[in-house]
């Protein structure tokens, strides 16, 4: 068994490539950051498995003038228990047209042959810019 420094080191990764494949639209590569099972909540949705989670997200529409988005995540607190943890992390979404919206992650993980992956990832948006491109995802 991985010691606790490796273990929250591997899950940082995690969050890391979760944001990078996302960024630049490769769903296959974020979605392999999900276990089998896995669940992604957001905005009233919870597709479950890597294959729904793809589908849910593909068949959504951007806005043309949008054309750089960046996720910063800050602050992850990771509890590792075992097989399965916990992590905790703000992030804020930058665009072409500045700062657009921000929030929290809250994750469950669990230990698989492939790594820690996502057994449940829920995204709650507390701030959205007045000038986003992306659909109102906070009430007024």
């Amino acid at each position: 068994m991985a010691d606790l420094a490796q273990d929250r080191d591997a899950i940082r990764d995690l969050l890391a490539r979760y944001t990078y494949h996302g960024d630049r639209g490769r769903l296959g590569e974020m979605t392999a950051c999900f276990a089998d099972h896995g669940i992604l909540e957001y905005l009233g949705k919870a597709p479950r498995g890597p294959a729904a989670i793809a589908a849910a997200l593909a068949s959504g529409t951007r806005d043309a003038r949008l054309t750089f988005i960046r996720h910063h995540i800050t602050n992850p607190l990771i509890a590792v228990e075992g097989d399965s943890a916990t992590a905790r992390s703000y992030f804020t979404v930058h665009s072409n047209f500045g700062p657009d919206h921000s929030g929290t992650y809250d994750d469950r993980l669990v230990r698989t042959p492939d790594g820690w992956r996502f057994a449940h990832r829920r995204v709650r948006i507390d701030w959205q810019a007045d000038g986003s491109l992306f659909e109102r995802m906070t009430s007024r």
